[in-house]
């Protein structure tokens, strides 16, 4: 299978500080691509780099098997993009809205029609297609944003962060939009602040920190490089957390990490049920009071913690 986007040494400056450092990625056709990273990171500095609308300081990258800086109007031609905010005008319909689009790319007035029809179907969005985007839902204009990125039906699709600020069930149904148009052929670099997002939609997962790729593979992957378990107490009295980190650290194969917050602890483990019932008896044993303790696999978040530091929010790159 062939590769729909490669980047080789991408390099982004501004004066001194240098938001990509040797960015390399490949994105094989028909697959997701998750570019994950803190804020900062430079995910969004990519993406704008890839869909022509930035130029880099040094580096190569290819999108639907053109030069992205020796054709950049070709590469237009066969991309869409969806961007952190909904780029809708909230003057027109939904209708006009997409139909103005497909003018945009000259299908021609019947065809833009045509195509704009679809697309409302397509999303769920036939009985407001009609009404003034300004009345529309959050997460509806975000399906009427996807809906205009998908106009000139475009073989490779760049996502900025697509269900920020959305609900939760708006974020479900966007999911599923997007897996669809996986499931038809579409070629996604999407980029989330939402691990559970990438969990759910990528097939191959890039971790960018500082303008530099540091990790890359599947989900699983990622999470086998953080440990198989994490044993994690939540204790009535966050007071009593040090000696609960004193108690337990013995039994980890990591460090423990404390949140006063939440009054809890976390450590990487391994020993499955035997380890938590020394660990449970340790604790009983020292009087302290457990409102909460399990083992779980370890999550997004925690290849995160682990690689960066910190957790994601937000890019502003």
């Amino acid at each position: 299978m062939s590769n729909a986007i490669r980047a080789t040494g991408l390099v982004k400056r501004y004066g001194s500080v240098t938001a990509l450092d040797g960015v390399d990625l490949t994105v094989r056709e028909g697959s997701v691509l998750g570019l994950l990273g803190p804020n900062g990171a430079g995910k969004t500095t990519v993406v704008r780099i890839l869909t022509t609308l930035l130029r880099p300081d040094a580096g190569e990258a290819e999108v639907a098997g053109l030069d992205v800086f020796a054709d950049p109007r070709g590469v237009r031609r066969r991309l869409g993009l969806s961007g952190q905010y909904a780029a809708v005008d909230e003057y027109l319909t939904g209708f006009e809205n997409l139909d103005m689009i497909g003018r945009l790319y000259h299908l021609g007035r019947r065809r833009a029609r045509e195509r704009a029809r679809e697309l409302l179907a397509q999303f769920d969005l036939v009985d407001a297609g009609d009404r003034p985007a300004k009345t529309y839902s959050g997460g509806m204009r975000r399906r009427l944003d996807l809906a205009g990125a998908l106009v000139a039906s475009p073989p490779v699709l760049f996502l900025d962060e697509p269900t920020t600020g959305l609900d939760p069930r708006s974020r479900t149904d966007m999911w599923a939009v997007i897996q669809k148009l996986v499931a038809g052929g579409t070629t996604l670099l999407l980029t989330t602040q939402y691990l559970e997002e990438a969990d759910v939609l990528a097939d191959d997962i890039v971790v960018i920190d500082h303008g530099r790729v540091i990790a890359r593979g599947t989900a699983d992957q990622l999470k086998a490089q953080v440990g198989g378990e994490r044993l994690e107490v939540t204790v009535a009295d966050a007071a009593q957390l040090a000696e609960v980190s004193r108690l337990l650290a013995p039994l980890g194969v990591g460090a423990p990490v404390l949140d006063e917050h939440r009054r809890s602890m976390a450590m990487p483990v391994s020993g499955g049920v035997e380890l938590l019932r020394g660990a449970l008896d340790r604790i009983v044993d020292a009087g302290v009071k457990v409102d909460d303790a399990g083992l779980r696999r370890p999550t997004l978040d925690d290849v995160f913690l682990t690689l960066t530091g910190e957790t994601t929010e937000e890019d502003v790159a």
